[in-house]
């Protein structure tokens, strides 16, 4: 080949391998900027951000719609033959509560049942309670429940001649046999709530001095400590007296309870109970007061039999009386009843809200 012919040769190949690293560099160049594949899933290591925490949320208990427990309690129905009366209007409130749309679970009778006390009187009151078709039915001991003591054998009032023949233990014994009972205060637990009947233990033929007030011996009230500590998680309990408490800090006399100061001293502990009276016969819709808070919830019950006016009178005789009881996992409700009117009472109608604080001392 001439010199020339090489030169020639020389400058084509130098041109080719110019043009080749001029294409390879703009190859290059557009790969970069070109997204690249994926790499395989096994090797992908991605960095997640850390979850921030939720905001804190009020936690709402479901609370039932429905109560737990439905009861009623009837206070003071003073079956009597002499007045006929009586026994008519317990008709009356049986007709309404057996009849009512919402559940009834039981029936609670807190104190004066009978007039005197007497076998008669407490036939009539069975012999009524077998034409219904009732739930079950408990019951406590009023003042006017020991009153066979003043009834001679001809059946009149014999205040001269007391206690005629008769003793209080037999009106204890009439009592406890309608209830099968062998003490005349009792206990029992329905949906696993409890209900708590203290009983007058003694009147005036055993113990003068206690008048129409309710005793309660230290049995007893060892035995409602003993009762109220079974309650677990801070349910409500329900405590049947029959006579109302005197005022707090105060010990009461007749017509009350008599050893009040140690029965609110064994409630103090419990925020959630509800205690309940009957004795003074106070008519709903009187104006008199039927609610107090104490460390307990206390309410005053009218009567079935004899519902009086503030002045203790019998005003209104075809007026029929008691208090409905519903039990809701947070609340208690509790609703006066007319049973004449087959109506609930507008003016004794309360929401008790419960206390959900753990209660100390109760191991």
């Amino acid at each position: 080949m001439s010199r020339r012919g090489f030169m020639k040769w020389l400058f084509a190949a130098f041109a080719v391998i110019a043009g080749s690293f001029y294409a390879l560099f703009q190859l290059l160049t557009r790969v970069g900027t070109q997204p690249s594949a994926p790499p395989a899933v096994a090797d992908v290591v991605v960095p997640m951000p850390k979850p921030e925490p939720a905001p804190a949320q009020d936690v709402k208990p479901v609370v039932s719609a429905e109560p737990l427990l439905s009861f009623f309690l009837f206070s003071d129905l003073h079956i009597s033959l002499y007045d006929p009366a009586t026994s008519q209007k317990l008709k009356q409130a049986l007709d309404d509560v057996t009849k009512l749309e919402s559940k009834v679970e039981a029936i609670v009778f807190t104190g004066d049942l009978t007039d005197y006390g007497t076998d008669a009187e407490y036939n009539a009151l069975e012999a009524i309670l077998k034409d219904y078709k009732l739930p079950p039915i408990y019951g406590n001991m009023g003042n006017h429940d020991y009153y066979r003591i003043w009834i001679d054998k001809n059946g009149g009032f014999a205040r001269e001649t007391m206690p005629n023949g008769q003793t209080d233990a037999e009106s204890r014994a009439r009592f406890q046999k309608m209830f099968n009972l062998s003490k005349p205060y009792s206990d029992v637990t329905i949906h696993g709530y409890h209900l708590i009947m203290m009983s007058q233990e003694t009147y005036v033929q055993e113990q003068p001095d206690v008048g129409e007030g309710a005793w309660y011996s230290d049995e007893q009230l060892e035995w409602l400590q003993a009762k109220l500590k079974e309650t677990k998680d801070n349910k409500p309990i329900f405590v049947m007296i029959h006579q109302p408490l005197p005022p707090e800090g105060q010990d009461g006399g007749t017509h009350r309870v008599i050893r009040a100061k140690a029965f609110r001293e064994i409630l103090k502990p419990y925020p959630n109970v509800f205690v309940f009276s009957g004795h003074t016969h106070q008519d709903f819709e009187n104006g008199s007061s039927h609610y107090s808070k104490e460390s307990f919830h206390w309410f005053v019950n009218s009567s079935v039999g004899r519902t009086s006016n503030r002045s203790f009178q019998q005003e209104a005789k075809d007026k029929t009386q008691g208090l409905y009881v519903q039990v809701y996992e947070d609340r208690v409700v509790l609703r006066g009843r007319e049973f004449s009117q087959k109506s609930f009472i507008t003016a004794a109608d309360w929401t008790i809200p419960l206390e959900r604080a753990k209660v100390e001392g109760r191991n």
